[in-house]
């Protein structure tokens, strides 16, 4: 009888073997379908027994291992082997006998054919129908009954987690061919399904895989909406306008544009003399700052300015791999220029920087090389070297490297007012 059963489970390792390994036509949801169920409980024989032999109502005792395939979150395949002890009650004549037994079933899931989701998401009920090879042997002689069996039961589920269910199974099990009554005391030549048993079980289901759900407790079309959903997030996020400059964020290449500053239609503020300043950081500094000469009584806001040079609003701008400025920055130098001609006890830090391409140790010499550029110009301008400070920061990493626009924003020399 053992071997039978071996090669029963053996038999069932290769179908659901071959079923995993065969394609998936249906990839629309995203869920594991492999599980092992563990049961225990309790049996009634109900024929055929010899007169004067009962078992207990109900009777221990039934043990039950399984390893179930979904095809979807509707049907599936389990083997499974069962094992059920049989003795007589106190008013019996003393028999024992065990009952072993191997299956293939087919398995419905109930629960989602019923639409169970609409009102819980933690019961469930499986259907579950198949055949086997079963046989009875007597420990009190040498008694051995081999037959083949049809079973049939319903399991209830309760969802503890996304890995574990409780479950409670009813299972009625006929036997063909059973020659020997359950007590194992008398023979005789059957034909037809005329063995009996009901086995009642509770176990636990274990959910194998690394997806968050199993097929038991997905829902038809549910990957489709949380799609739907995300999508519509993604869009929602896009249509925000952070900065407030009336320019989607999506469409804004410039995320932080001041307050009040005009915009183009992709958020950039606005720069009509290409000199790098945003127009209304320039138009404030101009009517407040620039056009201050040593007679008049014009009060400016020197830290505001000051703040301004140090956020990054004034920049020198290079070509790639070069250390001489762009054409149109030479404003932003002479922007400085004026700030240190009208400030003598302020000092700067000429900061260069470089974009990511090329190696590290070149692109530390090249930011060297544009800020000693910008020092240059300053000095043959009259300002004293000695308030002037090179600082080299090497490769800016802020921006995507391979997009040809923000490599620009990052090869420049910035400034920083002491």
């Amino acid at each position: 009888m053992k071997k039978i059963i071996l090669t029963l489970v053996f038999a069932s390792a290769i179908t659901t073997l071959s079923a995993q390994t065969e394609p998936q036509k249906n990839t629309e949801n995203d869920y594991n379908k492999w599980s092992v169920e563990l049961a225990g409980g309790v049996n009634k024989t109900q024929r055929p027994m010899t007169a004067g032999y009962f078992t207990s109502t109900p009777s221990p005792f039934v043990a039950d291992l399984g390893v179930r395939y979904m095809f979807n979150n509707k049907f599936g395949l389990k083997a499974d082997i069962g094992y059920n002890s049989f003795q007589g009650k106190n008013n019996s004549i003393d028999f024992d006998t065990k009952y072993y037994r191997a299956d293939i079933q087919a398995v419905a899931n109930l629960g989602r054919i019923m639409n169970f989701e609409t009102w819980t998401n933690t019961l469930g009920l499986l259907g579950h129908a198949g055949f086997g090879l079963a046989q009875l042997e007597d420990q009190n002689s040498a008694l051995k009954d081999r037959m083949g069996n049809f079973m049939a039961g319903v399991t209830g589920q309760i969802k503890l987690s996304n890995r574990i269910a409780l479950t409670g199974d009813f299972t009625t099990i006929l036997n063909a061919a059973q020659d020997a009554a359950f007590d194992g005391a008398s023979t005789r030549d059957a034909r037809g399904f005329s063995g009996i048993l009901f086995n009642g079980t509770v176990g636990l289901t274990v959910y194998l895989g690394k997806n968050e759900k199993h097929a038991d407790w997905v829902i038809d079309h549910e990957g489709k909406f949380d799609a739907i959903d995300t999508r519509f997030m993604a869009i929602e996020n896009k249509m925000l306008d952070t900065d407030g400059d009336g320019v989607a964020n999506y469409l804004d290449q410039e995320e932080n544009t001041p307050a009040g500053a005009l915009v183009d239609t992709k958020g950039r503020s606005i720069d009509k003399n290409n000199n790098n300043v945003p127009d209304a950081t320039e138009a404030y500094v101009l009517e407040n700052y620039a056009s201050k000469t040593p007679d008049s009584n014009v009060v400016y806001d020197n830290e505001l300015i000051k703040s301004l040079i140090n956020g990054g609003y004034v920049a020198v701008y290079f070509n790639f791999d070069q250390s001489r400025p762009t054409d149109v920055s030479t404003e932003a130098t002479s922007f400085i220029l004026t700030y240190l001609r009208d400030n003598p006890s302020a000092s700067v830090d000429i900061i260069g920087h470089a974009d990511e391409l090329g190696g590290s140790a070149y692109n530390d010499k090249l930011s060297t090389a544009r800020a000693n550029h910008v020092k240059t110009t300053l000095v043959k301008a009259n300002i004293d070297a000695s308030r002037l400070n090179v600082v080299a920061n090497g490769e800016d990493t802020s921006v995507d490297k391979n997009s040809v626009n923000a490599r620009k924003l990052v090869r420049r020399v910035t400034f920083s007012v002491k």
